[in-house]
């Protein structure tokens, strides 16, 4: 089969295309830093009444102004960055916000900068009835490696100047506008849920959305039928991310080509997306979105017109070829995320983990596998030879998996003439070389930016060992119900120190219904407490005080910041079972 295939992905990162600098003294692949012109601030009028402003933040806002006043879509990250797009807006209008829609559930915390200036007492939000639950379950249960996969995928920790800055994160300069700082959440559930299609007149506009799954199954499209004017989440300034080196749930194309069919059928003269700039008359959208949609829909055919030849997944990316114009479209370049990696996660989506090669049912224990693997080259200096040999001849890919073989072994091999620590210290540089190598020649800003990130880590100039122990935001459990963050430790327990326990405990907050959670079988089982053989009184406060850390479980216990009838050894028992510091005793 070798003579079928050949890697063909483009532009995973190029070696021929030597790297640009950009305005910051950023070195970078000159097309990403191009791509920067197309996310800078800038109201665009529309049509009469329509604005969308971009560059505010990682997230557009539109305005849409109706009889009644104006609706406002997606609120971004911060009351700050509301403020600035409603500071922006009032250079056009001055009718009060009267509605505001979110498309999903990601750019939606500076609603209460609306609020706040809005004329009616309370603002019809509108929006799909699962953004709530999915920011509760984002903020909690998945808090650690969500803000571990932000900091790598927007290079949120990366200098703000030099070789190693941000050039732009693919769909917005930024993730958050340095501007906008302190970043306060203002976020507002929906009060006019859905999760069929819908009409309804907003603001006295006629108003069609329907749930389009994207990168969040909560995502909407848009329509206003008097206005020939739809708003989506479907249609990027880049190709479309069907893997997030962040790390999602699996976004599957079918789903996304469904919602973009939908969209063109709608004929619109202005199509306005989450990012990046509006789009403009009929035929340039059907032109540009058909391109767009037929690149996401070839990924998945060639994915498994592959998976069927019984490719496993590294075969698979050498399989599938992107085709590329001379005159392509910027809607399918890879300014975002990487092709090969799509492909990846089409496979692993479609079949699971198992990808069909023997050598991957069961695989040796990672550091036992480096350690063979080391020592069938002959050692850790012949090893170290045989990826410099690969460095210098820019084979990044094999230059890096030599580093990662040693960087897993240098604490396990002891060799007489090592150079000891020195020699690690060294092997750790080398992969971070590698890896700013890659992100320099890649047009996709996430692998540029995670690449960054894990040099600076490697070379000890950046610590994110905090982003791998769980943390409970104080905003965050104040923010949701009690429910979130007490139900949320079940995915905390440490089945060890849980081995034979058999205990329920029932929380007594000063707002909301008392809540639960029964340990059994070394699993934490969320209930309303109505059993509970031990129960505990708390505000919702002085719980978030708790969990984020800024006070600990016995001093809550001893200044009577926790309540109870229950005897204090059961209670401190009962959370020893989790491994969450705040809670230890």
């Amino acid at each position: 089969m070798g003579n079928d295939y050949r890697n063909y992905i483009p532009a995973s990162f190029s070696l021929d295309d030597p790297p640009h600098q950009g305005p910051l003294g950023q070195i970078a692949n000159g097309e990403l830093i191009e791509h920067s012109n197309r996310l800078e601030k800038k109201l665009w009028k529309v049509t009469d009444g329509v604005w969308c402003l971009i560059g505010n933040g990682l997230s557009n806002q539109t305005f849409v102004e109706g009889p009644q006043g104006l609706i406002a879509i997606d609120t971004g990250e911060c009351i700050q960055e509301m403020e600035e797009a409603l500071s922006v807006i009032r250079n056009e209008t001055e009718k009060p916000v009267v509605a505001v829609i979110y498309t999903h559930f990601h750019y939606v915390a500076g609603t209460q900068a609306i609020s706040d200036a809005s004329t009616p007492k309370k603002l019809p939000i509108w929006g799909h009835e699962r953004i709530a639950e999915n920011r509760r379950t984002y903020g909690t249960e998945m808090s650690t490696v969500a803000s571990r996969g932000l900091i790598h995928q927007f290079g949120i920790s990366l200098p703000h100047q030099g070789p190693d800055a941000v050039v732009n994160v693919g769909l917005g300069m930024s993730y958050r506008n340095p501007d906008h700082a302190p970043f306060t959440p203002g976020f507002i559930e929906p009060n006019q849920t859905f999760s069929e299609p819908i009409e309804t007149t907003i603001a006295g506009l006629k108003v069609e959305m329907t749930p389009a799954p994207s990168d969040a199954d909560d995502s909407i499209t848009i329509w206003f039928p008097e206005l020939e004017v739809c708003i989506n989440n479907l249609v990027w300034p880049t190709l479309f991310n069907v893997f997030a080196i962040r790390g999602e749930e699996y976004r599957d194309p079918r789903i996304l080509l469904k919602g973009i069919d939908h969209l063109l059928s709608l004929n619109p003269n202005s199509l306005i997306g989450t990012h990046g700039p509006p789009i403009q008359g009929k035929d340039k959208i059907r032109s540009e979105v058909t391109h767009y949609r037929d690149r996401i829909q070839y990924l998945w055919d060639q994915s498994v017109r592959g998976i069927n030849k019984g490719l496993d997944a590294d075969e698979l990316t050498a399989f599938v070829q992107l085709p590329t114009l001379n005159d392509e479209p910027y809607l399918t370049k890879q300014f975002y995320g990487v092709a090969e990696h799509h492909v990846r996660q089409i496979f692993a989506g479609l079949r699971g983990w198992f990808d069909g090669n023997p050598a991957n049912l069961f695989p040796a224990e990672p550091k036992a596998r480096a350690q063979k693997i080391v020592d069938g080259f002959g050692g850790i200096q012949e090893t170290r030879e045989m990826a410099l040999e690969a460095l210098s001849s820019n084979d990044l890919r094999w230059a890096i998996e030599l580093f990662c073989l040693l960087i897993q072994v240098s604490n396990e091999i002891e060799e007489p003439c090592s150079k000891g620590k020195e020699a690690q210290n060294e092997d750790f540089q080398l992969l971070a070389d590698c890896l700013r190598l890659l992100a320099q020649r890649t047009t996709a800003s996430n692998i540029r930016n995670w690449c960054l990130t894990r040099a600076l880590e490697l070379e000890g100039k950046l610590d994110l060992s905090r982003h791998r122990k769980h943390r409970f935001p104080k905003t965050v459990v104040l923010n949701n119900p009690p429910s979130a963050s007490v139900h949320a430790l079940r995915v905390l327990l440490d089945p060890n120190q849980a081995k034979g326990y058999t205990g329920e405990m029932r929380w007594v907050f000063d707002v909301g219904e008392p809540v639960g959670l029964r340990i059994r079988n070394q699993v934490a089982i969320p209930t309303d407490g109505s059993e509970a053989d031990l129960a505990i009184r708390v505000t919702l406060n002085n719980w978030a005080e708790i969990l984020s850390g800024s006070i600990d479980l016995n001093e809550a216990i001893h200044s009577n910041l926790i309540t109870s009838d229950s005897p204090n050894d059961d209670i401190s028992f009962f959370f020893r079972n989790f491994d969450h510091l705040p809670l230890k005793t």
